[in-house]
């Protein structure tokens, strides 16, 4: 693990945007670049941070975690599901294959949690029924494993203050989003996933709480196309501190951005107007979960490379 020194250090490079001349169009996301060319993405994973959707800071060497830890995820369940990876040529690249994405994110919930008006808890205490079309045992409390992984599909939010739209699989299937046969590949993929991603993070000593799978379609056939199983795209808990937090009504200890969110909420940041600057010494902290992560879940020790070079990039693709 890096030291906290080395991290402070590491601030004022953290990569923050990349500019590949002749590489266009260039689409910018909040913790990538994404570059087109001849009918190939180059995702250049960055070190943005969101959180509330708003906040951009850096946090150094968070995108090669997110980038090498989806790059591994991507073997560990290639016999489940193809996906879109053709080359990994740096820490923070990834060369893939065009896909046409599903409108629908697939989330994954293993656990009955959530604070916002649309989360499954909030939902299902209000006493909604049949909150996202499922069918649910009574007596559940906050944060309750679920009898068994459960899908609940979006929109994805599109402009300024958009926000995913609740849907049921029925619906999904009703308003033409997916067709039926592919709809049920799509859930059995991504249970499988997630299951298999649940016994990882377990030998871990993580919990992992619930996720969200974006699938498309490459030449007809169905591939995972974005990244899996980081603390950005899924939400983790620390499984040590699990059964007492449930007890004393409090959350377990975060293993993913929410440990971000949760600085700027202490700090009286909502999302609106300007956030707070992080400390360097919280930044650190951040980028130590990050690479935590990392290396509690592949069993690897993180190395952090280079910051990606146009000419790489052009050796890789020639290749």
């Amino acid at each position: 693990m890096l030291t906290t020194d080395q991290l402070i250090a590491a601030i004022p490079h953290a990569l923050l945007r990349v500019d590949l001349p002749g590489f266009g169009p260039r689409l910018e996301g909040k913790v990538r670049d994404i570059y087109v060319h001849d009918g190939q993405r180059i995702l250049i994973t960055t070190d943005r941070v969101s959180a509330f959707d708003r906040v951009l800071g850096a946090i150094p060497f968070k995108g090669q975690v997110l980038n090498q830890l989806s790059a591994w995820w991507f073997d560990q369940v290639s016999d489940v599901v193809a996906n879109h990876v053709l080359r990994v040529p740096d820490p923070n690249v990834t060369i893939a294959a065009e896909a046409d994405a599903l409108p629908v994110e697939v989330i994954v919930r293993g656990y009955i949690t959530g604070v916002t008006s649309t989360a499954l808890w909030t939902l299902y205490a209000q006493g909604v029924p049949r909150p996202y079309g499922l069918e649910l045992p009574a007596g559940l409390r906050k944060n309750d494993p679920l009898p068994q992984p459960v899908i609940t599909p979006t929109t994805k939010a599109t402009g300024p203050g958009g926000h995913d739209e609740r849907l049921t699989s029925a619906e999904v299937v009703e308003r033409g989003l997916v067709a039926p046969a592919l709809w049920d590949q799509v859930q059995q993929a991504a249970l499988a996933i997630f299951q298999r991603g649940q016994a990882v993070a377990r030998q871990a000593g993580l919990i992992l709480v619930d996720t969200k799978y974006e699938f498309g379609l490459i030449d007809g056939q169905l591939a995972l196309i974005d990244e899996v199983h980081t603390p950005d795209s899924s939400r983790f808990w620390v499984l040590d501190s699990y059964e007492a937090a449930r007890e004393a009504g409090q959350e377990p200890e975060s293993f993913d951005k929410e440990f971000l969110r949760l600085w700027y909420v202490a700090q009286g940041y909502r999302g609106d107007g300007q956030p707070p600057a992080m400390p360097p010494d919280f930044i650190a902290q951040v980028a130590q979960r990050y690479i935590a992560a990392y290396e509690r879940l592949t069993g690897l020790a993180f190395a952090p490379g280079s910051q990606p070079a146009v000419e790489r990039i052009r050796q890789a693709l020639a290749g």
